[in-house]
């Protein structure tokens, strides 16, 4: 059952983003002085004493983007608006009211029984005297609030809800599974989540660095309710331009963090490059379950077959060698549902726990066919048995005689064993090894 959905509107700089972090009480969207920031919907689950809803932070109406994005931007705050069940008409009390507030009213004016009007950056007590001409809007009186000190937050919290009641807001499904979306620009990570969607959730322009926010996206399938997560295109670390892409990008780094599985995207048409092969690094480094997503597959010319295609991904990608290879074209929605599939599959494998019988007569096995060799002049290492200790990702702790014999090689010949005979084939391992105790003598 859909939830209640409260949008924040206003122009650009009056303070949405702050107000939207404030209400939701963390820091979800991206603040920053400059104009323009926020471009797509940025949505979050809000809960106020069990009533639940949908909280939407748009893109400052009437902003003038530097990449020419301004019609996608209104478009994204002209699907908001006719969502809504509650608007909130954000102004600035510092300011004013402007030309650009009147503009933003004769938007919100067919709907003007679900807008309420509230001016942000009320700091001071003397600016709580000075908001009354913007009851000239034809909402009402403002409701006074600081994003930035929190004041007033209680008042409008009280509002929301009142507004609410009578609607259904039900605790929404949690999440079974959170995919991230990663990739350098324009590999089709937007186009990908607006399949997933059903609808243009996110902006899709051939500009790079389009979306700066991560953005959850809630979805059903079979049944199911899971989250995508947008992220922004990452590049080069010297090329990035401003704080408002280095901040896109430290999201789109927590967004591998915080997912489940990470879906790769990578552009068929280009080569592999320094940007996908860092990403890829950093997936290893997060023990994250992983599909390396070959979008705009219908694109290539002169590719070669997909075989061939995954064995030069091994070669560049050596680290996540384990990874599964889906062949897509977000814009056809070819391969997307068998994706999601995969991705959910991964998922279940990450999670399996093996019981210490199977694992250690591997882990036998392994070392009957090959032993480890000596390490600097020492006696080589002797593995006593192998445990499990946890799965997301699955940790085995491999209790041996010197933990320090044990070579870096011999430690991925183990891995590589695990992967072939345990039931964590395409996902990541993290191998631990201890020394064992000597027992106490009698």
């Amino acid at each position: 059952m859909a939830l209640p959905v409260v949008a924040i509107v206003g122009r650009p700089n009056v303070g949405k983003s702050s107000l939207f972090n404030t209400l939701v009480g963390r820091r979800t969207s991206i603040v920053e002085p400059t104009p323009g920031v926020t471009r797509d919907r940025v949505t979050a689950i809000c809960d106020i004493d069990e009533t639940y809803f949908e909280l939407v932070d748009t893109g400052g109406h009437g902003v003038v983007d530097r990449d020419d994005l301004s019609e996608h931007v209104e478009c994204q705050i002209r699907y908001a608006i006719a969502q809504a069940d509650l608007i909130l008409f954000v102004v600035d009390a510092r300011e004013g009211l402007t030309p650009l507030d009147r503009n933003t009213a004769e938007l919100l004016r067919r709907r003007a029984e679900h807008v309420r009007l509230v001016a942000n950056k009320v700091d001071e007590p003397h600016l709580a005297a000075s908001i009354g001409e913007f009851a000239r809007l034809g909402f009402g009186d403002p409701l006074p609030v600081s994003a930035v000190n929190g004041s007033g937050k209680w008042a409008l919290l009280d509002l929301i809800r009142e507004r609410l009641a009578g609607m259904d807001h039900e605790r929404p499904a949690a999440p079974v599974m959170r995919i991230a979306l990663v990739g350098k620009r324009n590999a089709g990570k937007s186009t990908f989540i607006n399949a997933l969607a059903g609808e243009p959730r996110v902006i899709v322009s051939e500009i790079p660095g389009t979306t700066r926010d991560s953005i959850d996206v809630r979805f059903e399938k079979d049944g199911r309710t899971l989250i995508a997560i947008d992220t922004a295109g990452v590049r080069k670390k010297n090329k990035v331009a401003d704080d408002i892409e280095f901040y896109a990008h430290s999201r789109a780094l927590d967004s591998i963090r915080r997912a489940d599985v990470v879906l790769m995207l990578i552009d068929a048409t280009e080569p592999v490059g320094q940007v996908d092969k860092r990403l890829a690094h950093t997936i290893a480094d997060e023990f994250k379950p992983c599909i390396l997503v070959i979008n705009k597959w219908d694109l290539a010319k002169d590719r070669a077959s997909t075989d061939q295609f995954g064995e030069y991904l091994t070669k560049v990608l050596p680290e996540l060698d384990y990874a599964p290879v889906a062949f897509t074209s977000a814009v056809a929605d070819r391969n997307i549902d068998s994706t999601i599939d995969l991705a959910a599959a991964l998922f279940k494998q990450a999670q399996t726990r093996i019981g210490t019988g199977p694992l250690n007569q591997a882990l036998r096995d392994a070392v009957d066919a090959h032993a480890p060799p000596s390490k600097g002049g020492k006696k080589q290492a002797k593995f006593f048995y192998a445990t499990q200790i946890t799965s997301q990702p699955p940790t085995i702790v491999i209790f041996v005689n010197d933990p320090r014999r044990v070579t870096v090689n011999y430690e991925r010949y183990l891995l590589n064993q695990f992967h072939e005979r345990l039931p964590f084939e395409e996902v990541p391992i993290r191998l631990i090894f201890r020394p064992r105790r000597a027992r106490a003598r009698a």
